[in-house]
């Protein structure tokens, strides 16, 4: 009797059983937030993805953060607070200027290049009017050729025609003395330099 019992509801009783183990792992894998994907070969790819980001992640927080390179330079000479700045890589020198609180009233600014950048150790010396002047007027000299017989090494003097070692220190010890040579004439007054040896020399001095 059980057998014909059993044909009779052995269907219903598997079908119920199905339809509950089924509603069972649906609910399981509803219940997950995350789907786990996979490729051919049966590895997760999310994990994968999640793994080099992590990596990536730890290699960003380990990395050391960049630092400025800075330049030091001592301005001296026209400026408000002359003394040793740093200041960042590529800056110019008018920053240096600015660095040190600016230009003074004195200060003569038309030789300089303010738009020069700066390098590490450089020492920039910012002229008044007054030797401003001079550098020019030793720049032009320079290019002339000339000897300044009041500013001139021994060294200098001895390029002189017609001046040695001797001639050369006595040159220097008149203008010392003396308080310096007014004209290029004035060197005739130098023992031992006569109008004859004048003549060799007048243009190529200068005072």
């Amino acid at each position: 009797m059980w057998k014909n019992n059993w044909k009779k509801y052995g269907k219903m009783v598997a079908a119920a059983v199905f339809l509950t183990a089924a509603g069972l792992c649906y609910g399981f894998a509803g219940s997950r937030k995350d789907v786990i994907r996979l490729d051919d070969f049966g590895r997760a790819l999310e994990a994968e993805v999640d793994a080099t980001e992590a990596a990536i992640q730890i290699l960003d927080e380990s990395a050391p953060e960049t630092q400025t390179v800075g330049f030091f330079v001592h301005i001296c000479g026209e400026v408000n607070a002359p003394g040793v700045y740093e200041l960042p890589e590529g800056s110019r020198i008018f920053e240096a200027v600015e660095a040190a609180g600016g230009l003074t009233d004195e200060a003569e600014e038309s030789g300089l290049n303010l738009a020069e950048k700066i390098e590490d150790g450089m020492q920039i010396v910012i002229p008044d009017k007054e030797e401003a002047e001079s550098q020019k007027q030793a720049a032009a000299e320079a290019s002339a050729g000339l000897v300044n017989i009041n500013k001139a090494s021994r060294e200098q003097l001895m390029t002189l025609t017609g001046i040695g070692e001797s001639r050369a220190e006595d040159i220097i010890r008149y203008r010392e003395e003396s308080g310096g040579f007014l004209k290029i004439e004035d060197i005739m007054k130098v023992p031992g330099i006569k109008d004859a040896a004048f003549q060799k020399i007048k243009d190529s001095i200068t005072v």
